[in-house]
């Protein structure tokens, strides 16, 4: 590729432990590595150490609509970066954010109005009616059918065939104009040694014999943790279920649960741990999963996930029908407690994630922006 381009990256919000900024951070240096301008169109909350790929233009609005709202006036404005006719050739908005419209849209947090399916299938006939009158739901849903259905999206990349399958379902959008591209993470850096692995055991106070079975993320209803509280309290004692993230652990206490809050050094954290479990109603397509894959754990995780389609049940991992059947979450940690098959997954995963590397995300969404672009 030789033209370059300018990239204005829209993302609204921040979290220290969220994936979406982690892969964002990831591809914009990928994309400035190789050679490409970037700007990050953001709320006031994006902390500037946490950005040094570009320059950053801040947007005051505190709400998703609010948030577009102001995104769209300076599309249309000539005098700026963004102004439909001021602008040149190479220049491109990659949103993934939901907005009114954008040249691409990222659907790294899926379909909403799949989500909210899912969700009614395990909630009683009082919580969807709430969630008919919920504001922050009819936002994310006028915005994704402005994306969609209205095709305010000129091209979508879905990280999951399972999107793209849902964003056809839900509002037509043309198959041909949706690219599947994986979520990459930097495999490298995410390894650790036998002692490390051993060092990170010891300063958790952590047996030979210990099994720690790792959740990691945030929103954890949405991610199963209950369900996976409920299938390690049924294990043997010697199985311990390590929680890394934000959220409210009081909901959530169980004395068979650690809560480690946000945890800086996450790749020690998969080093030491023995079997990631992340039974999820709905998830696009975890990071969690895949850096768990590339640290080479064993991912237990649901269908309704869109990593789901990279994994062999029984070999890197399992995968249960939905999040609810605990049954089956035992089953497969129970499954994944000998050793020898952990020692073989360990082999088969870092084959398989080393596939799954940033550098080959960068390159596939940067071909995807260029044919935009020209």
């Amino acid at each position: 590729m030789t033209e370059k381009l300018t990239i204005g990256i829209v993302r609204r919000g921040f979290s220290s432990s969220g994936g979406a900024e982690a892969y964002l951070k990831r591809l914009a240096a990928g994309v400035v590595e190789a050679g490409h301008r970037v700007a990050l169109y953001t709320s006031a909350d994006w902390p500037a150490a946490e950005w040094d790929s570009g320059p950053i233009v801040r947007l005051g609005a505190t709400t998703a609509i609010g948030f577009a709202d102001e995104l769209e006036k300076l599309r249309r404005d000539p005098s700026t970066a963004l102004g439909t006719t001021g602008k040149r050739d190479g220049d491109v908005l990659l949103s993934l954010e939901r907005v009114w419209r954008c040249d691409v849209y990222r659907a790294g947090d899926g379909v909403h109005r799949a989500w909210l399916e899912r969700r009614n299938e395990i909630t009683g006939p009082l919580g969807r009616l709430g969630r008919l009158f919920n504001r922050k739901h009819s936002a994310v849903l006028s915005l994704e059918e402005s994306l969609f259905a209205k095709r305010g999206a000129d091209r979508v990349i879905a990280n999951s065939r399972m999107v793209k399958e849902e964003i056809i379902r839900f509002y037509g959008f043309p198959a041909e104009k949706i690219k599947v591209v994986y979520n990459g993470v930097p495999f490298r850096s995410l390894q650790r040694s036998d002692e490390d692995r051993a060092k990170t055991r010891e300063a958790l106070g952590l047996g030979v014999d210990d099994i720690v079975v790792l959740f990691a993320g945030s929103g954890w209803e949405r991610k199963g943790l209950r369900f996976a509280i409920e299938a390690v309290a049924r294990q043997d004692k010697r199985m311990k279920l390590f929680v890394a993230g934000r959220g409210e652990s009081r909901r959530f206490f169980s004395p068979r649960v650690r809560f480690l809050g946000v945890v800086r050094e996450m790749p020690a954290l998969y080093r030491a741990a023995d079997i990631f479990v992340l039974p999820t109603l709905y998830d696009a397509f975890s990071n969690a999963c895949l850096e768990a894959l590339a640290s080479g754990r064993p991912v237990i995780t649901t269908r309704a996930n869109g990593f789901s389609e990279v994994i062999e049940t029984g070999r890197h991992g399992t995968i249960v029908d939905r999040a609810g059947n605990v049954d089956a979450i035992g089953t497969a940690l129970e499954f994944w407690s000998d050793p020898a098959r952990r020692a073989q997954a360990q082999i088969d995963n870092l084959a398989l994630a080393a596939q799954f590397d940033i550098a080959t995300n960068v390159a596939k969404t940067l071909q995807i922006l260029a044919g935009v672009g020209s």
